[in-house]
């Protein structure tokens, strides 16, 4: 069953590397639970097939980047990008296109929490296993308020520009 508008976001945990030691936060990766990292907080999260792939790359994180302040301003609290990768590929897609700071790479390296949303693209034949639909949503204190869902092999309706409409 794939999640909707008026859901609450399903229990999972997601994995980040973190570049910068903080109190409660080792150098490295870390897993948090998705239900206090949403606690009282407004959330863009993106979700994408796979780090550096070539829309991922040339559009949907630049998008974010590009507009993260106009989410700041609207209240969002955080931008999350979100992808069936493990912590470290995420860390450093992150780093590659400049997002440290400004967006959250958040890897879901063996897709349970991708599963737990209906989210899942299967791209075993074209040899890149288990992966993400790419979608958008808009998350207020872990409870979908906007969600939209891309059909395969397209990219019209996730970017950034349509979520920030949306607020």
């Amino acid at each position: 069953m794939t999640i909707k508008i008026g859901d609450r976001l399903p229990e999972g945990n997601l994995a980040e590397f973190i570049e910068t030691e903080t109190e409660g936060c080792s150098l490295g990766p870390n897993t948090f639970k998705v239900s206090d990292l949403v606690k009282g907080k407004k959330i863009a999260l993106f979700a994408l097939p796979g780090a550096f792939t070539p829309t991922c790359s040339a559009k949907h994180v630049p998008g974010y980047i590009a507009h993260a302040a106009q989410f700041k301003a609207k209240g969002v609290d955080e931008i999350w990008c979100l992808s069936v990768n493990d912590p470290f590929v995420m860390g450093a897609w992150g780093r590659e296109q400049k997002a440290t700071g400004i967006v959250r790479m958040l890897g879901d390296g063996s897709a349970i929490f991708t599963k737990a949303l209906g989210m899942v693209f299967d791209l075993t034949e074209k040899g890149m296993g288990i992966r993400s639909q790419r979608y958008s949503m808009l998350i207020d204190d872990g409870v979908v308020k906007q969600l939209n869902l891309e059909a395969p092999g397209k990219f019209e309706v996730s970017n950034a520009e349509t979520l920030l409409g949306q607020l």
